[in-house]
């Protein structure tokens, strides 16, 4: 058993990783899964009640198929895909309805939880909403999704080694998967401050104990990890963390960091705020000392032990906030919302106009255009920091925490747009005749069903049960199957297995969270 933990381990290790572009073609099969579906569900009426397999087949298997049999030619495999979508284009698309104010009042009650019964048409009691983003829901169920397949697949001999984690320079799958976990976190923690941005002034002491509370039950988790796969002798990579540290310690302390700065943000653009971070961490990173520290130390005391889960901290947290920046742009109506906001809490409270409606419809043209500016600009930012810095996940220095940022704005800039092609919206002025004064209500007409993909809704709803879930099986599987020892096809059975177990789960649980965090 010894033997085999020692090959396990030197299986998972001193990787050099794949190039950028080609992570960006493996990812890319995400797209093209969600372009078919998207197709068949604006073009096919059959289409219109979710099928579980149908789902499955088209939204998860791509994935699981691009990072093995297909990972060589991701392309290939993408080609399949958009072939039938191509043809589906020469149908036409199904008709759209347009709804009476009433019904769009309650149509946005029901996407944030509520009845109408609880939600008056007021100003004060709308503007508690924020219009749900499918797009958004499809990049993190996917996310997480590939995260799940990969934490397992990575196992086998059937998942390419280029994809594995880099030892300490290098880029793949896995390296960029774990900080778009962080970045993900960061975008939809934007969501209070985007509701009220008077959170933001808050004491911090109650904001600490209360995100704290939150977080205990992880720290909990990553404790009980370490005393698991240390009192089972789980083969281990120490290099990614260290001895003890694990990332559901660094997941817990980044909400916690975040309620710290809450004063910096308050006053200044988020995105410079994620990228001055991440360039001091760089300048501690630079002179050699902390680098050197990282690399040669030996690990002789707790601090030393854990060397890369604490130098890498301080990155996770630089992409943490870069995630809330592209948060603040793509959740409220329009890019401006949030410095606006920041605007207005700068003059006396007496001079202050009305407080802007966070529920109005999405400017979504607006917002394409700069979540556009910002990949344009994270992406020459990385090729120009490559020149000198090579990526490193294992310091998270700064050109891993631009490669994150420019990869997960792209990918969630591709979303928005597969959205926005295959369920256009437009805003409408129609007279509200409830209301005698005769007020116009602004309405966005919907294309037909303008929604995440019911598996991947459902996936997203309870993310970190299945993240919890999916390193619970990968662990069994791995002490009763010597992995690394199986063959392609009986690896793919497995992988396929273990694939719809998780989906399945997900899919019967979709209509209730087991966890509100």
């Amino acid at each position: 058993m010894n033997d085999y933990k020692a090959s396990k381990e030197a299986f998972v290790s001193e990787m050099t990783g794949s190039t950028v572009f080609h992570v960006n073609m493996i990812s890319g099969v995400a797209l093209s899964s969600i372009a078919l579906h998207s197709a068949l569900r604006s073009r096919v009426q059959a289409f219109g009640s979710p099928y579980f397999l149908a789902e499955f087949v088209i939204l998860a298997m791509p994935l699981l198929l691009s990072m093995t049999l297909f990972a060589e030619a991701p392309g290939a495999l993408s080609f399949l895909l958009l072939v039938p979508m191509l043809v589906l284009l020469l149908l036409p698309p199904l008709e759209r309805g347009t709804p009476l104010p009433a019904e769009s009042r309650d149509e946005l009650a029901s996407q944030n939880g509520r009845s109408r019964a609880d939600t008056p048409p007021t100003h004060s009691s709308q503007s508690e909403f924020i219009r749900p983003l499918p797009a958004l829901t499809t990049y993190r169920a996917h996310m997480m999704l590939m995260t799940i397949l990969c934490i397992l697949a990575v196992d086998f001999p059937v998942f390419p080694r280029i994809l594995a984690k880099c030892e300490t320079y290098g880029v793949s799958l896995m390296d960029i998967g774990v900080g778009s976990f962080v970045f993900s976190q960061g975008v939809v923690s934007a969501i209070p401050i985007i509701k009220d941005i008077s959170y933001l002034q808050a004491p911090i002491l109650p904001k600490l104990k209360s995100v704290s509370r939150k977080m205990i039950l992880i720290i909990v988790l990553g404790i009980l990890r370490v005393v698991l796969v240390k009192g089972t002798e789980y083969p281990e990579h120490v290099t990614e963390y260290g001895v003890h540290w694990n990332f559901f310690l660094t997941l817990a302390l980044l909400p916690i960091i975040e309620v710290l700065l809450h004063p910096i943000i308050l006053h200044i653009p988020v995105a410079l705020l994620g990228l001055w971070i991440g360039v001091l961490h760089q300048f501690v990173l630079s002179p050699g000392e902390m680098k050197d520290f990282l690399l040669d130390a030996s690990r002789s005391n707790i601090i030393s032990a854990n060397k890369e889960g604490l130098i890498s901290l301080p990155g996770y947290v630089s992409i943490h906030i870069l995630g809330l920046s592209l948060g603040t742009i793509i959740l409220p109506p329009s890019p401006s919302f949030f410095r606006k906001q920041q605007q207005l809490l700068d003059r006396p409270s007496s001079h202050r106009p009305s407080k802007l409606d966070p529920s109005a419809p999405r400017q979504s043209a607006k917002i394409i255009i700069e979540v556009l500016s910002y990949s344009i600009v994270w992406w020459m930012l990385l090729a120009f920091v490559r020149l000198q810095l090579e990526v490193s996940r294992r310091m998270a220095n700064i050109s891993y925490v631009l490669w994150v940022a420019a990869y997960n704005t792209s990918f969630i800039l591709g979303y928005i747009l597969l959205d926005m092609v295959f369920f256009p919206t437009r805003t409408l002025k129609i007279r509200d005749p409830t209301n005698p004064s005769g007020k116009r209500l602004l309405i966005e007409e919907k294309g037909p069903k303008s929604s995440a993909p019911v598996l991947l809704e459902a996936i997203n709803k309870n993310a970190f049960i299945l993240f919890l879930l999916s390193n619970v099986a990968t662990g069994l599987i791995n002490l009763n199957i010597q992995t690394m020892f199986v063959g392609n096809m009986k690896a793919m059975c497995l992988l396929c297995a273990y694939s719809m177990a998780m989906c399945v789960f997900a899919w019967v649980c979709r209509r209730k969270r087991l966890w509100k965090m």
